[in-house]
């Protein structure tokens, strides 16, 4: 794919793309319910329907409408005679690790793309496997495809050494089906979608007043089901605002954000920079949501490095940002950023060297000198962020792309968008 520079745009967006996270967390926490459960909006990318597909797998009933997903769980959790894909999505096979661990006497199998079962499931699976959990993989079930026999599951205590809303979620989900009450505890506050959604759903959770501590009671009773509309995810819109950022005389107003403030942290990052963006929260139901104003800016170097849970999905366009800028910056404590779709490090500095751009990678992120980029071939490593982040700059210089395809994982209308704003794109 190709993609021409374009010379400035000013747009108002009301639908960009559903929040992915809270897509697979509707799927998976609706089966925790015997009731049927609503969502306006759901995300209809590769990874998010490869979720409901597994949720159908397991029984339960799924049903699309327009806009609106409606699930009725089971009664009784099949055994499936197939491969649960999870396709892309860390997401996810961490979590339905943690869900089905606990299902007694069943069988289940877990596998993804190439790109999936090369990344750590070792985080999830150590875990569990400490509380009874019997699952079976290659390099002793750190790697995928895995294969899970559900058991009694034992009480924990358990302190994270990561910060990982999946690792997170994955450990209350097998807490809702253990002997005794469980504990789980962080050492620094990862996404709290998970526990925002279930104590909505009247979950018995307990979250201490740091909101690093969970205590996760059994479930005695079936929770609430689910009804609401999916906000527009605010990594996917963070494409754009970089976007008129980045090019002169442009502006954008995007509606419906999801401003969660652990999903706000990159946005932070560019007003450090020197951005002229408004956040502006108008609904809370259990997210806050609002609109987000962004215009033309110069910006100037700084140094990322703490947060960085908060911002690790973001920091491959945020090198966009980096080398666009006044100067020198640099993300430090981001080594997740090396076990994601890519190692998104790695693939970062090569692309942006390419482009003629000043950068060096450090063991846990990089340095960028700002400069003049140029037109280049860049490798997207069959990673949609850092096809979408090369796909920006394309906008200042003009880009040609490998493997795009992998944007259909997460923002299958993201060319569309680029389109509507004037953007020339060679498919």
């Amino acid at each position: 794919m190709k993609i021409r520079p374009l010379s400035n745009f000013n747009t108002t967006l009301e639908k960009i793309a559903a929040d992915k996270s809270l897509s697979h967390r509707f799927a998976i926490f609706s089966l925790l319910s015997k009731e049927r459960s609503r969502a306006k909006n759901y995300l209809l990318a590769e990874d998010t329907l490869n979720t409901l597909k597994i949720i159908e797998n397991l029984g339960a009933g799924v049903e699309k409408s327009g806009d609106e997903i409606s699930i009725t769980p089971p009664a009784e959790f099949k055994e499936p005679n197939c491969v649960l894909d999870c396709g892309n999505s860390g997401t996810a096979m961490r979590l339905m690790l943690g869900f089905l661990a606990g299902l007694e006497g069943k069988f289940f199998t877990l596998s993804g793309d190439k790109y999936l079962n090369e990344r750590p499931m070792g985080r999830v699976c150590e875990p569990l496997g400490q509380i009874g959990a019997q699952i079976y993989g290659r390099s002793g079930a750190k790697l995928a495809p895995l294969c899970v026999l559900g058991r009694g599951l034992r009480h924990f205590d358990f302190v994270s050494e990561i910060s990982s809303a999946q690792v997170k979620t994955a450990m209350i989900l097998a807490g809702f089906r253990a002997d005794a009450t469980c504990y789980f505890r962080e050492k620094s506050l990862s996404r709290d979608h998970s526990e925002k959604m279930l104590l909505a759903m009247d979950a018995p959770l307990k979250i201490s007043e740091d909101g690093l501590g969970i205590e996760i009671t059994p479930l005695q009773r079936p929770l609430k089901a689910l009804n609401f509309t999916l906000p527009n995810d605010p990594s996917s819109v963070f494409y754009f605002v970089l976007a008129a950022l980045i090019l002169p005389n442009s502006s954008i107003c995007v509606k419906n954000v999801l401003l969660n403030p652990t999903r706000i942290e990159a946005y932070k990052i560019l007003k450090k920079m020197g951005a002229k963006i408004d956040l502006a929260c108008e609904a809370n139901h259990f997210e806050p949501v609002g609109t987000i104003h962004a215009q033309s800016s110069e910006l100037v170097g700084v140094e990322v490095d703490e947060n960085i849970a908060w911002l690790i999905d973001e920091a491959p366009a945020l090198a966009i940002a980096f080398a666009l800028a006044k100067g020198k910056s640099s993300l430090k404590n981001a080594k997740e950023l090396r076990v994601k779709e890519s190692d998104r490090i790695r693939a970062v500095v090569a692309n942006l060297q390419k482009c003629g751009i000043e950068a060096r990678e450090l063991e846990d992120g990089f340095e960028v000198e700002g400069g003049k980029p140029k037109s280049a071939k860049i490798q997207s490593f069959g990673d949609h962020r850092i096809a979408m982040s090369f796909m920006i700059l394309g906008l200042i210089c003009g880009m040609e792309l490998d493997d795009v395809g992998c944007i259909g994982t997460s923002f299958p209308n993201f060319c569309q968008i680029l389109e509507s704003l004037g953007a020339e794109i060679d498919h």
